[in-house]
């Protein structure tokens, strides 16, 4: 069975993507940064996988020596490597460290390249959304088969409205109608291993259900018991938010501008996937569910 390499795999979606590969019988290896955290669960409900990788290659991606290599003796490759939430670039991690994984991939003659994008990255001022986009130019030239997914929107994602919630008042966009369609990992990790392959594509991808951020706010509320109390944020404060965000640091501004953008443009895709936000959320507003989410 073929050797798929796996990159980002302990975030949210790359777990579920390792569990995916496993349970059909691929070899996995995985880029990571600490074997130690492979081992535990994962934040929003996302599942340990080192019961489920044949290989461990264990280090910074962000280190040009440590990514050559990398890819020798495997066949295809899985990106679902990106900031989310750690202080490093976006430039340094979502473009240059992709592109040495790629540029490995090539020199080791594997037979595909499979990345997951981001819905909109196109169109995004951010630098978060600029690296992903310039990484994809690079991707679609390769020589490698190149596959590129863009979800509309990850469950993880949405729980910050869960956390809102939690502290009584959720702030919504000043658009009430734009739509996203967040999907689970897990359901991803499917529609990604199906996908694996020898054609040149790309697909934008969503969940089950297309939905406004007013209806994930109630959702939310709902799922903690709690009468729903919403403050919907006009767009002159929503523009002095990011600028004061970017006199603080540019990266602070650089987040709050992404945000702006994902809160007012619509994100909808090919509707994929069994699980449904609410039902995340519940499983979220349980006690022990709460630590998964933290």
């Amino acid at each position: 069975m073929e050797t798929i390499i796996v990159a980002g795999a302990t975030g949210y979606l790359g777990r579920h993507v390792v569990v995916e590969l496993a349970k059909r019988g691929y070899r996995v290896r995985t880029i990571v940064r600490s074997r130690t955290r492979a081992q535990r669960s994962g934040p929003y409900g996302s599942p340990a996988i080192g019961d489920h990788v044949h290989e461990w290659r264990e280090g910074e991606v962000t280190d040009p020596e440590f990514m050559v290599g990398i890819c020798e003796g495997g066949d295809r490759v899985i990106s679902a490597l990106g900031v989310t939430r750690q202080h490093a670039s976006p430039w340094d991690v979502d473009y240059l460290a992709n592109l040495r994984l790629l540029e490995d991939a090539e020199r080791q003659s594997l037979r595909s390249f499979l990345y997951v994008n981001a819905m909109n990255a196109d169109t995004g001022t951010t630098l978060y959304m600029r690296a992903k986009s310039a990484f994809r130019e690079c991707l679609e030239r390769s020589p490698l088969t190149s596959q590129v997914i863009n979800p509309s929107g990850y469950f993880s994602d949405a729980t910050m409205f869960l956390s809102m919630a939690r502290r009584g008042v959720a702030l919504l966009p000043p658009d009430g109608h734009v739509r996203i369609a967040p999907i689970h990992g897990a359901d991803l990790a499917t529609y990604i291993v199906d996908r694996l392959g020898d054609e040149n594509c790309f697909w934008d991808i969503g969940g089950p259900e297309d939905l406004t951020f007013p209806e994930i706010a109630t959702m939310a509320f709902e799922a903690l018991g709690k009468q729903p109390r919403v403050v919907r944020v006009p767009s002159p404060v929503v523009t002095a938010s990011v600028w004061l965000a970017s006199r603080i640091s540019g990266r602070a501004g650089d987040f709050a501008q992404f945000l702006a953008e994902l809160l007012t443009t619509s994100s909808v895709g090919e509707n994929f996937g069994t699980r449904r936000l609410s039902d995340h959320f519940q499983d979220l507003a349980t006690p022990n569910g709460s630590q998964s989410a933290s």
